[in-house]
């Protein structure tokens, strides 16, 4: 007899989700269509222009909307040139990259502080996911224990059993990045 060892994905093979996969997935959907509607008019907007500039038809509108600008400036198209000297349009240019870069910050902004509540929502289920580990370690310990299985006294089971308090990660990895700057600037000295 052939044991199954296929581990077992969503969706399955019937091609359902599992109900908690379903769930997530329409909360954050949800979550995304609250946010776009509690945007304001002017982040709207910059989001709208941004998303146009960073489109083919926008880059295709300027090739002909340049190309003919200096075609007909440089005398090719046979018309009389309006800016001969092309400064107009590098003005022109200029303005719009002024512009533009404007609403590409603006919605930048807006996405940063978008990812930074993402990041913190994965710190914050990673910690309470952490809690749950070390919970169930004490708890599948005390079973092993109770059961009288030599694994129980593990050392490194002890370790595994100690709540993470995430302020001393964080000081232990300020410490490591500070020695670290330090001897990469004395190596730079030398």
């Amino acid at each position: 007899m052939q044991e199954n060892n296929k581990t077992e994905t969503a969706p399955d093979a019937s091609g359902e989700m599992a109900r908690v996969v379903e769930r997530n997935i329409l909360a954050l959907l949800e979550r995304k269509r609250q946010e776009d509607k509690e945007r304001s008019r002017e982040n709207r907007l910059a989001d709208t222009i941004t998303g146009f500039v960073g489109s083919m038809k926008f880059v295709y509108i300027h090739i002909v909307f340049f190309g003919v600008w200096i075609l007909w400036n440089t005398g090719l198209l046979g018309l009389e040139p309006f800016d001969p000297s092309l400064v107009v349009l590098a003005m022109v240019a200029s303005v719009e990259a002024i512009f533009l870069s404007t609403f590409v910050l603006i919605s930048q902004n807006r996405m940063s502080a978008q990812a930074d509540k993402r990041a913190e929502l994965d710190l914050q289920i990673s910690l309470l996911t952490e809690h749950e580990v070390t919970h169930l370690v004490k708890l599948v310990r005390a079973i092993a224990h109770k059961m009288d299985i030599q694994e129980s006294a593990n050392p490194e089971i002890d370790e595994l059993e100690k709540d993470v308090a995430p302020e001393k990660v964080m000081d232990t990895m300020e410490k490591h990045q500070q020695r670290l700057k330090e001897e990469n600037g004395n190596k730079r000295k030398l």
